[in-house]
């Protein structure tokens, strides 16, 4: 690295790289066109469209890690748009913005026509993520973990029995409707984390690494629930495993 310009750039602080501005991504040829049905979301406000977005964050030695870097990607409703990227490529990162857990330092992003930095609260109530690490209760059962995140999204009283019964048995685990989380698997506990994403008919799901830790089975399984439940749906699906992006993605955006 010390023969390579890059490094002595970084050295002196002469790598001044310009964020890419979205227009010129229309015409680059690293981004495969889509067809007029689907550039028509973006007018519509019915898909995600990032602009620009970057984030950083201050190192303990005092310096700055760029962590997003300029990103811009249209995710269009009706698709799986698999993100793909190595482990450190700012998957997580991207996905924490756009659900409102980390704020953007520059750029901006527009979910069904409303923008992140202005109505989060609004976004939400069509939201569903499944975090990269688990975050569930305990004590809590499978089935009372559903009823409360379909409670949570706004499904009538009525309608929850059904809709949880629906979803615990989409992803296969009636037979742990009524045993506390903590006792599950970690694949177990992965599915909990998806169905939770999608129960309550969420439009916009996020899925981080839904299959990590899961046994090949398990995995394969996770894949046709999330095949079945794109219709309708934007759904932004993050991994580093190629397979997998190549099975489930209608788009791939890669990240470096």
């Amino acid at each position: 690295f010390v023969f390579q310009t890059s490094y002595w750039k970084k050295v002196f602080k002469l790598d001044k790289r310009k964020h890419v501005d979205h227009e010129s991504t229309q015409n680059n040829d690293n981004i495969e066109d889509v067809d007029e049905s689907l550039t028509a979301q973006i007018a519509a406000g019915t898909c995600i469209d990032v602009k620009n977005l970057y984030k950083e964050f201050a190192t303990p030695h005092g310096g700055k890690k760029v962590a997003v870097d300029g990103l811009n990607v249209t995710m269009f409703s009706g698709q799986i748009t698999a993100l793909l990227g190595h482990n450190g490529a700012g998957k997580t990162t991207a996905i924490s913005m756009l659900t409102g857990l980390v704020s953007p330092d520059a750029g901006t992003a527009t979910i069904e026509g409303v923008d992140i930095t202005e109505n989060m609260d609004m976004i939400r109530r069509n939201l569903g993520v499944c975090p990269q690490h688990d975050v569930l209760f305990p004590e809590l059962t499978v089935y009372e973990h559903l009823v409360m995140f379909a409670s949570f999204k706004g499904v009538h009283s009525s309608e929850i029995e059904g809709e949880v019964d629906k979803m615990v048995k989409a992803v296969g685990l009636t037979e742990k409707k009524n045993v506390a989380s903590s006792l599950l698997s970690g694949g177990q506990k992965r599915k909990l984390s998806v169905s939770i994403a999608f129960i309550g008919g969420s439009r916009v799901v996020f899925l981080d690494e839904p299959t990590s830790g899961m046994d090949p089975y398990s995995r394969r399984f996770t894949w046709n629930i999330i095949r079945q439940y794109k219709e309708g749906r934007i759904v932004v699906l993050t991994t580093h495993f190629m397979d997998e992006a190549d099975l489930l993605g209608d788009r791939l955006a890669i990240m470096g």
